[in-house]
């Protein structure tokens, strides 16, 4: 069997485009329809592993063969062992990410299943704080902002899904020249309540990457 070779976020941007393919097939449309669906579903999928084997491109290029609800997903159940993990942390690797939260609180980390990770995310009810952690350029980065729940549904800029929202507020470390010392600029974006629901959406980090990136500095 091939070495893993999918992260979370392609493995959900494989599942959305198989479901765009199978709800075509439903509908039983046009030949020509179904076949432009078909084509731009394989061309979309290609470009998220330029690099891919032959193998690998075999994998991916059967969906694009398949006719019933069963097939699909038998299918996408067979993609799955070939997902790669999100890199394992440790209780001791989260702390050092926020060493200012002596009392900090961390997640259960024996209930995650890495496989279906793109960033990790819990809160702290008690001082109403979201945490990220995401493993960026070879290295784990955290992320900490108050957290306020909207009690209204939207668009997550995560993962761009209609969902229950947060806001989520960081406080930027980048600084302008001369700035006075009790400078601050805050940045906030509204984000899934429920950050596995997030991580079952996501199909493209590069907005995350992003708000990280102007978070951090």
């Amino acid at each position: 069997m091939s070495e893993p070779f999918i992260v979370n976020h392609q493995y959900n941007f494989i599942k959305k485009q198989a479901g765009i393919l199978e709800q075509t097939l439903r509908a039983n449309a046009d030949s020509k329809i179904l076949e432009s669906v078909r084509y731009s579903a394989e061309l979309k999928i290609a470009e998220l592993f330029p690099n891919g084997t032959n193998f690998q491109k075999h994998m991916l290029e059967a969906i694009f063969n398949l006719q019933s609800s069963d097939d699909f997903a038998k299918h996408l159940m067979e993609l799955e062992s070939y997902l790669i993990e999100f890199p394992q942390i440790t209780d001791k690797q989260i702390q050092k990410l926020f060493p200012k939260n002596k009392k900090l609180k961390l997640p259960d980390l024996g209930a995650i299943d890495y496989r279906y990770v793109t960033y990790i995310s819990w809160i702290d009810i008690s001082t109403n704080k979201l945490f990220i952690v995401y493993h960026m350029n070879g290295q784990f980065i955290g992320i900490e902002g108050r957290y306020t729940p909207t009690n209204k549904k939207g668009y997550c800029f995560v993962c761009n899904r209609h969902e229950e929202l947060a806001l989520f507020t960081a406080i930027s470390k980048k600084r302008p020249a001369n700035s006075s010392p009790d400078y601050y600029r805050a940045i906030g974006n509204y984000l899934c309540i429920h950050g596995h629901e997030c991580n079952k959406n996501i199909t493209d980090p590069s907005l995350l990457e992003k708000f990280v990136d102007s978070v951090i500095g």
